[in-house]
Protein backbone atom coordinates (compact mmCIF):
# COMPACT_ATOMS: atom_id res chain seq x y z
CA UNK A 1 0.00 0.00 0.00
CA UNK A 2 1.46 3.67 -1.23
CA UNK A 3 2.25 5.47 2.20
CA UNK A 4 1.66 9.35 2.57
CA UNK A 5 4.96 11.27 3.16
CA UNK A 6 4.05 15.02 4.19
CA UNK A 7 1.51 17.77 3.60
CA UNK A 8 2.62 21.22 1.93
CA UNK A 9 0.22 23.38 2.08
CA UNK A 10 0.21 26.19 -0.87
CA UNK A 11 0.27 29.69 0.94
CA UNK A 12 -0.51 32.46 -1.42
CA UNK A 13 0.83 35.62 -1.16
CA UNK A 14 1.58 39.23 -3.03
CA UNK A 15 5.04 38.86 -3.01
CA UNK A 16 7.13 36.04 -3.04
CA UNK A 17 10.22 37.59 -1.90
CA UNK A 18 8.26 39.20 0.73
CA UNK A 19 7.06 36.21 2.12
CA UNK A 20 10.19 33.87 1.62
CA UNK A 21 12.44 36.47 3.84
CA UNK A 22 9.39 36.01 6.59
CA UNK A 23 9.17 32.52 6.58
CA UNK A 24 12.81 32.44 6.89
CA UNK A 25 13.54 35.16 9.38
CA UNK A 26 10.60 35.42 11.68
CA UNK A 27 9.91 31.11 11.98
CA UNK A 28 12.97 30.36 10.86
CA UNK A 29 12.02 28.13 7.57
CA UNK A 30 14.70 27.19 4.80
CA UNK A 31 13.40 28.41 1.19
CA UNK A 32 14.96 24.84 -0.45
CA UNK A 33 13.53 26.01 -3.82
CA UNK A 34 12.61 29.61 -5.03
CA UNK A 35 11.80 30.30 -9.24
CA UNK A 36 9.41 33.14 -10.92
CA UNK A 37 6.41 32.86 -8.92
CA UNK A 38 6.77 29.80 -6.45
CA UNK A 39 8.91 28.62 -3.50
CA UNK A 40 9.12 25.41 -1.56
CA UNK A 41 10.60 26.18 2.58
CA UNK A 42 10.89 23.57 5.05
CA UNK A 43 11.00 23.73 8.89
CA UNK A 44 12.35 20.57 9.86
CA UNK A 45 9.47 17.73 8.84
CA UNK A 46 7.09 20.96 8.05
CA UNK A 47 6.88 22.52 4.04
CA UNK A 48 4.92 24.76 2.71
CA UNK A 49 4.93 26.16 -0.71
CA UNK A 50 4.57 29.61 -1.41
CA UNK A 51 2.69 30.68 -4.84
CA UNK A 52 2.76 34.40 -5.57
CA UNK A 53 -0.67 35.38 -7.11
CA UNK A 54 -2.25 38.97 -8.31
CA UNK A 55 -3.99 40.60 -5.66
CA UNK A 56 -7.63 39.57 -4.97
CA UNK A 57 -10.63 41.68 -7.20
CA UNK A 58 -12.15 41.88 -3.69
CA UNK A 59 -9.30 44.23 -2.40
CA UNK A 60 -9.19 41.39 0.76
CA UNK A 61 -5.71 40.03 1.79
CA UNK A 62 -4.49 36.33 -0.09
CA UNK A 63 -3.72 34.62 2.83
CA UNK A 64 -7.52 35.76 4.32
CA UNK A 65 -9.31 32.53 5.70
CA UNK A 66 -6.15 30.62 5.22
CA UNK A 67 -4.41 28.91 8.10
CA UNK A 68 -2.34 25.72 8.46
CA UNK A 69 -1.33 24.12 12.09
CA UNK A 70 1.95 22.53 13.21
CA UNK A 71 2.36 20.48 15.68
CA UNK A 72 5.65 20.96 18.11
CA UNK A 73 7.22 19.84 21.23
CA UNK A 74 8.48 22.51 23.94
CA UNK A 75 6.20 25.20 22.40
CA UNK A 76 6.94 28.00 24.95
CA UNK A 77 10.91 26.68 24.00
CA UNK A 78 9.97 27.70 20.50
CA UNK A 79 8.25 30.82 21.15
CA UNK A 80 11.06 31.78 23.45
CA UNK A 81 13.40 31.42 20.47
CA UNK A 82 11.44 33.02 17.98
CA UNK A 83 10.11 36.06 20.48
CA UNK A 84 12.96 38.49 19.17
CA UNK A 85 11.37 38.37 15.55
CA UNK A 86 8.37 38.34 16.30
CA UNK A 87 8.20 41.36 18.65
CA UNK A 88 9.48 43.39 15.61
CA UNK A 89 5.56 42.01 14.38
CA UNK A 90 2.59 44.78 14.91
CA UNK A 91 1.08 43.42 18.07
CA UNK A 92 -2.10 42.00 16.30
CA UNK A 93 -0.19 39.65 14.08
CA UNK A 94 1.02 37.43 17.41
CA UNK A 95 -0.49 35.84 19.73
CA UNK A 96 1.81 34.93 22.52
CA UNK A 97 1.44 30.81 23.92
CA UNK A 98 -1.89 30.16 25.50
CA UNK A 99 -3.94 26.72 26.28
CA UNK A 100 -6.97 26.42 24.49
CA UNK A 101 -10.13 24.30 26.14
CA UNK A 102 -9.53 21.52 23.48
CA UNK A 103 -6.50 20.54 25.40
CA UNK A 104 -3.63 22.26 23.22
CA UNK A 105 -1.06 25.16 24.11
CA UNK A 106 -0.95 27.51 20.56
CA UNK A 107 0.73 30.83 19.66
CA UNK A 108 -0.54 32.17 16.44
CA UNK A 109 1.09 34.29 13.85
CA UNK A 110 0.00 35.98 10.31
CA UNK A 111 1.86 36.38 7.73
CA UNK A 112 2.35 38.82 5.26
CA UNK A 113 -0.83 38.39 3.66
CA UNK A 114 -2.93 37.69 6.50
CA UNK A 115 -2.35 33.66 6.73
CA UNK A 116 -2.61 32.14 10.07
CA UNK A 117 0.11 29.82 10.73
CA UNK A 118 -0.96 28.05 14.43
CA UNK A 119 2.15 26.44 16.30
CA UNK A 120 0.40 23.52 19.00
CA UNK A 121 1.33 21.36 21.54
CA UNK A 122 -1.29 18.60 23.40
CA UNK A 123 -1.21 19.93 26.95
Amino acid sequence: MPRILQLTPFVLCSSLRNQIDFYSDCLGFSCTFAQDNYAFLTLGPVAIRLLECPPRADGHPLGENQSFYIDVQDIDDLYDSLRPKLKDLPKARVRAPFDQPYGQREFHVLDEDGTLVFFGESI
